[in-house]
Order: C-alpha cells, then structure tokens, then sequence
C-alpha cells in the first residue's frame, strides 16, 4: 500500500482505515494511549496521567518498545486489538527482506477456536475499509497474504510450528491459558522459539491476555518488568472496565456473584493467589530415572506390586490408563505407565490391562468411582478384581505429597505423565480446604494412575506418611482409624504447601 506513513493512532482513528470497523475512538481512550506509548508517540498531559494508571506509574517509553505486554479483564477488547495491531503491523509498517523472503505477522492463540475469533476480527478489520480491502492478495482459512507480499496468520501456539519462519511481528493472544500436550511449558517453549526470527526484522512482540495463576510467561514479565522505566519491554496491567468502558458494571457485579473466587483475576486483572503448582519443578525432576526403561519388567523376586487404574469409555479426550508400582527398598518404584486415548473399546483395553497386570502377579486393581459397575465386570470378567478407591483423587495427591517431598518416588522418563505433573494446579478454598486437579482444558488420567498407585502401595505396606520422621517424635499413627489418618495426612500436606508457598 502506497501511502503515507501512518502512526498506530492514525490508522486507529481514520474510519477509511482500522477505525471503519473498530467505531469511535472516545470507548478506546485506555488502549490507544497505551499503543501510542508502545511506538513512542508522545503523549499530552492527561494521557500521561492514564497511562501511569495502567503502567504502574513508570514514565512512557521514548521509542518503540520491543516488547508490549497487555495484562487485562475479561471483555476488555483483547482479540479485537490484538487483531487491528495484526493488521497495522502487515499494512503500514516496512521491513527489510531478502529478494524471496516472506515476512509474516504471526498471532498465536490459545486454541483453535480462539484463533478463529481474532481471524475473523482481522478479516473485518481488513474488509470493513475501502482501502485495506484492496490489499488481499490471497485468503485462506488461517492466512491472508496482502499485495506487498507480508502475510497475516493466525494458528494455535506450537513452539514447533513458530521455527524457520521470518517473522516481522508477533501476537500473543490470551497467553496465560496456553496448553500443549507435549510441552507443560508452552508459552516459554514459543517464546523461546520466536525470538530468533523476529531478531533479524527487527519485529515486535506482543502479549495480550487476562490473567491467571502466578506462573508462566505473563507473570514473569509482570513481575519483572511491570512499573520499571525502559524503552525495551512495556507491561500494562487494568481491570476490564479501565479498557472497555461500554461493559456495563452492573454486568460485572452480577457475574462476580456468580464466581467471587476468580472475579478478581477475571474483571480486575490480578494474578490469582489461591491456585499455585501443586508439585515443583525441582521434586518431580529429583524423582525421574533418566536412563532407564521406560517400563520395567517384572521381577523374579517375590516384589509386592500394586496397580491403580483411570478408566475411560473409549470416546472424547480422556484416557484410559494404568500404572503398577512397587517398593524397592526405600523407594517406591513406578514399574509402567500406560494410556489408551481416542475411541477404542474400553473392554478390550481392559482385557489388555488385565493380562498385563496377571504378568506382575496382581490379582485386584484399584480406580476410582468412573462407571464403578461397568468397570468393576470388566475387569472381574478377566480374572482381576477391581477396588473403588476410598478417597477422591484430590486427596489422592495431596496424601502422595510426603513421597514426593521425602525423595522416595522412582518415576520413569515418560513424557505425558511429567506435563501432567507439573501442571497439577492446588487451589486454596473457602475455610482453607484445598484441593488438587489439573488445570482449565487440561489432563491428569496419567498423573491420577501414577498418584493412585503411590497412595495404594504407601497404605498397603502401612507406609507412615506422617512428618513425625523429621524430629523424631513418636508416630501417633499407630492408635489411629482409617479416616484420622487420611484427616491427619490431608492436615499435614496442606501445611506443607502453605509453608513452602506452592
């Protein structure tokens, strides 16, 4: 496109260009002083002052910023800037490439779906202007490549997909609920892999998102760069109505009835405090056996093994799955874990876990409450009893926490389980209860089966999972029932993790 050179504020302004489909600038006063500030345009007197609001009063940057930052409420206009910056970053802004070379304006999203909702926003960007339109060299499902040659797409974050491209910008959409099934890691992964190809362009880099727990990339740029003068990395931070003033707040009100726990992450775009990892990095990667099988055959000797089953009926996302364990001197060993996902016949599947669990010499299996009756004949129909756990998979892991802490879990290499593992998320509830589950979208059927089967073996071997050992106090778990053990460990766990802040 032959023009002049547009600034961010012009092209959002001018209703023959972004502003055609992104209406009147008054209800986007918070975003456009923010992306003035993020190319280094000037601002007056009273934008600067709503500028310190969101910027936790560090002074605007003097030149365009290298990285923008965006932490913001639900409803606040997101994907709809995210897609006009696409747009503005393909359209008016020039780049130095090599004869042959495809620079690119990549968005990654969330989900798919989510990917669908900034494309289509990128569309009506482009058609809604009666000059942009005539840009569109070629459109796709997930692409549209513009007269100059750049090309605009929209996909899922894959930190592999992100290698080999040349890329002259970067958005990422919604980044604080980013999930990949072979990276527990995803939003690091993609960030890590951008970065080269945006090195050689010069490109700028963008994350918008409301957020979520205090992990993962967004938290580490708020929290290292949030309210810091420098021209290098811009973090802004505003609750939903401070970026979309038409949302109503009696809308607000009522919804924050509806969830109190999440209203101020989800309107007032503040880290949540009450969800945190359950296990950390460095107890799961103390517990892996690099080097070994990834499954261990069983042995010669008399060993007591023990299975624990997470059983699925062959349809949706869910797997079905088994892990067998067994203690090894001090430690306990998971032998296997294994999982059958997509549509399969659950009774076959079973029938295959059955004759695998006969070769370790268990006779009964234990799970959880799934279909308890189907899943009880199914495994009695192959010579195997199956045992409905007494406690909840939450109180599942939390009982397993001393294990782990003590350093006594052998865990194989396998790469499902350990993604599983570190994203298992422990919310702190009303009254202090807590509870562990995997996180929004996520999977844990492999992490449950490995977690079941620890706590299976630990209570068949009368295995004290008291802190007792630490300073040598007697074990008053010897005078105990079933149920003021699980309450005691269930007590313990928790205090754990409060001490240690997880």
């Amino acid at each position: 496109m032959k023009t002049r050179a547009y600034t961010i504020v012009d092209a959002l302004d001018d209703p023959a260009l972004l502003g055609a489909a992104l209406g009147p600038p008054t209800s986007w006063k918070t975003w456009r002083v923010v992306l003035k500030s993020a190319f280094g345009i000037g601002l007056d007197q009273r934008e600067a002052e709503a500028f310190a609001e969101v910027a936790g009063g560090r002074s605007p940057p003097t030149k365009r910023v290298r990285e923008l930052w965006a932490v913001v409420g639900r409803r606040g206009g997101k994907s709809r800037i995210a897609a006009a910056l696409a747009v503005y970053l393909a359209a008016f802004c020039r780049y130095k490439l090599s004869h042959g070379e495809t620079g690119m304006v990549l968005v990654l999203a969330a989900s798919r779906d989510q990917g669908r909702v900034v494309y289509d926003y990128i569309v009506g960007f482009i058609k809604a202007s009666p000059i942009l339109r005539g840009e569109i060299a070629n459109e796709t499902a997930h692409e549209i490549t513009l007269q100059s040659g750049i090309v605009i797409a929209v996909h899922s974050n894959s930190f592999r997909t992100v290698r080999g491209r040349t890329l002259v910008a970067c958005i990422f959409d919604e980044v604080a609920f980013w999930r990949d099934e072979s990276s527990a890691i995803p939003d690091i992964e993609c960030y890590r892999g951008v970065l080269p190809a945006l090195a050689t362009t010069n490109g700028m880099l963008i994350g918008i998102s409301s957020p979520y727990r205090k992990a993962g990339l967004l938290h580490q740029k708020h929290r290292d760069h949030f309210g810091q003068d420098g021209d290098e990395v811009l973090v802004v931070q505003g609750p939903t109505r401070s970026f979309n003033p038409t949302l109503p707040a009696s809308t607000i009100d009522l919804l924050r009835q509806a969830d109190p726990t999440a209203a101020d992450s989800e309107w007032e775009a503040v880290f949540r405090d009450d969800i945190s990892s359950f296990l950390d990095d460095q107890l799961i990667d103390a517990a892996i056996e690099h080097g070994r099988p990834l499954e261990l055959a069983p042995s010669a000797y008399p060993e007591f093994y023990r299975a624990f089953c997470d059983a699925s009926g062959g349809v949706g996302q869910d797997s079905y799955t088994l892990s067998i364990a067994h203690k090894e001197k001090d430690h306990f060993v998971i032998d296997l874990v294994r999982g059958t996902s997509g549509k399969f016949d659950p009774a076959a599947v079973t029938a295959e876990y059955a004759a695998l669990c006969k070769e370790y010499r268990i006779t009964s299996v234990t799970g959880d409450r799934y279909s308890a009756n189907w899943v009880s004949e199914a495994w009695a129909k192959c010579g195997v009893s199956y045992v409905v756990s007494d406690i909840p998979k939450s109180q599942i892991y939390l009982e397993c926490l001393p294990l782990f802490t003590r350093g006594l879990v052998r865990l194989p290499d396998h790469a499902k389980l350990l993604r599983e593992l570190r994203l298992l998320e422990r919310q702190t509830h009303r009254g202090g209860r807590e509870s562990v589950d995997h996180p929004r979208g996520g999977r844990d059927d492999h992490a449950n089966a490995v977690a079941g089967v620890l706590r299976t073996l630990s209570n068949y071997l009368a295995f004290n999972l008291s802190w007792d050992w630490i300073d040598g106090r007697p074990d008053p778990a010897a005078a105990e029932t079933d149920e003021q053990r699980r309450e005691r460990q269930h007590q313990e766990a928790a205090a754990y993790c409060r001490v240690h802040n997880r």
